[in-house]
């Protein structure tokens, strides 16, 4: 008989998925085998609801707060269910710069080279992204999940303090690379509150009937405020929505199994061929997001600084904006900035004074959305090879480089607008002590937005390099600049 339900019969649940004595937690392999003999529907996995539709039991708020919600999860696990650790307390990294180390990655050499986890630019609503692939995981037979897991815990070392986003690529996942469910458990376990904190919205990008099983044998572990941040996305474009797909370095393997599955739905294809032609059309005259430098100039009367960068950096400039604890990190309301973004792109005026009083964050996430989508980066991309070379120069090679690249190399306009904003953000680092944005933690969130390949794809090894080139002129600005 079933140990949960006595009325029912024990074989409804393979013994496998139940586990025993000697282990109770079942492999995931296990799982994952059963899967094809699955005899309900997805649905059946999903809250119940009444005849209007509505979940039963369940406050209409709590599906209201999206992945870009502010909440912060209040959770002790250990207190809440009474059991001891499963696993000893990870010590913190304290990164030299911005990323992973390179000493870091070199530690974790066994694991990094794999590719599994990848760190991004910013999502649509100016969070971090961190990627994590399921089909570049190796056998179980080559790779030590506790390192991964050590090394997965190293890497959100850096962005926990910001708010920050997981995209889970979950095909590719199968019974030679999936780790079991104990490791799971204790994965969840080891990340604490301060992982959990500032995680807004975790991606599970083409999930399985095997994913849903797995989500509900770990709900009697998981918070509410938790579950409320993870997201089923059946195709890549619907991860377009909030994430920049050119930024991310997706799988090939991945990229082919949504074209399957896209080509399995037949009513997609007209939606897809109105989103290819609306990325074809021209842009307005009066654009500001999206479009280049030299079109933003040639469009305001030869102004180099673009208007949007003007208003959002005289607002920021105040001294309470300045003094506003985690300015640039923190995210803002993506309903605003998407309306902000829309108003400028028509040639209306904002005046975030006016408009969005105190919304400093508003403001901050609109400076680095804009840098994010010009056509090319501010540093642009003639200069990512040398950037990425950053790290392997001693101390006085790299200000000789830095010196090079920006008052030989860049082009002038591009040079007044850095210098323009390096200036602005000496403000900010010159109000550390309450604001906490140094020079370090500006670069974290500012070099992903300065600088990228030409194919706009940032893997975990270029962000290093990128934010210590960052740091550096952040650092060096009053060296650097002809003032």
């Amino acid at each position: 008989m079933n140990r949960d339900n006595p009325s029912k019969p024990k074989s409804a649940i393979p013994a496998y998925l139940v586990g025993d004595a000697e282990d109770p937690y079942p492999s995931l392999s296990d799982i994952h085998d059963y899967e094809p003999n699955l005899e309900f529907d997805d649905t059946e996995l999903q809250q119940p609801v009444n005849a209007e539709g509505d979940v039963i039991g369940i406050e209409a708020e709590e599906f209201l707060e999206t992945p870009v919600s502010d909440g912060t999860i209040e959770e002790n696990f250990e207190e809440a269910f009474g059991l001891p650790s499963l696993i000893p307390e990870y010590p913190s990294l304290i990164p030299v710069l911005g990323e992973l180390s390179k000493e870091v990655v070199d530690d974790f050499i066994d694991v990094s080279q794999h590719g599994i986890v990848d760190v991004v630019g910013d999502d649509t609503y100016g969070r971090k992204v961190i990627v994590v692939s399921a089909c570049r995981l190796p056998s179980n037979k080559v790779l030590d999940h506790n390192r991964l897991l050590s090394y997965l815990m190293h890497t959100l070392d850096n962005y926990v303090e910001t708010d920050y986003t997981v995209v889970y690529f979950h095909h590719g996942l199968n019974s030679q690379n999936k780790p079991s469910f104990r490791w799971l458990l204790q994965a969840y376990r080891a990340f604490d509150r301060k992982y959990k904190k500032n995680l807004k919205a975790l991606y599970l990008v083409h999930p399985t009937n095997f994913i849903r099983v797995i989500w509900q044998l770990f709900k009697p572990f998981i918070s509410i405020k938790f579950g409320r941040k993870m997201m089923y996305v059946n195709y890549l474009s619907e991860l377009g929505n909030h994430i920049h797909l050119n930024q991310v370095c997706i799988p090939p393997p991945v990229m082919i199994h949504d074209a399957m599955l896209m080509s399995k739905n037949a009513n997609k294809s007209g939606q897809d061929s109105q989103v290819d032609s609306s990325f074809s059309s021209q842009p307005l005259p009066t654009q500001q997001f999206g479009v280049s430098l030299q079109f933003i100039k040639n469009h305001n009367n030869g102004q180099v600084i673009p208007p949007i960068v003007c208003r959002c950096v005289e607002f920021l400039s105040q001294p309470d904006a300045l003094e506003t604890e985690g300015l640039f990190r923190r995210s803002a309301s993506v309903t605003l900035v998407r309306d902000v973004q829309s108003r400028i792109n028509r040639g209306e005026t904002i005046d975030f004074q006016h408009d969005f009083p105190g919304d400093y964050h508003l403001a901050a996430v609109t400076l680095k959305t804009f840098l994010r989508e010009l056509k090319e980066p501010l540093m642009t991309f003639d200069l990512f090879d040398d950037v990425i070379n950053f790290q392997r120069l001693n101390k006085e090679e790299r200000a000789q480089m830095v010196k090079t690249l920006i008052l030989e190399r860049l082009p002038e306009d591009n040079y007044i607008l850095l210098k323009y904003l390096a200036q602005f953000l000496a403000k900010v680092q010159d109000r550390s002590d309450l604001n906490k944005m140094t020079s370090f933690n500006l670069a974290v969130v500012f070099g992903p937005n300065l600088v990228w390949s030409q194919n706009q794809q940032m893997s975990l090894s270029a962000i290093g390099p990128i934010n210590a080139l960052t740091e550096h002129i952040l650092s060096h600005y009053a060296e650097i600049f002809i003032l």
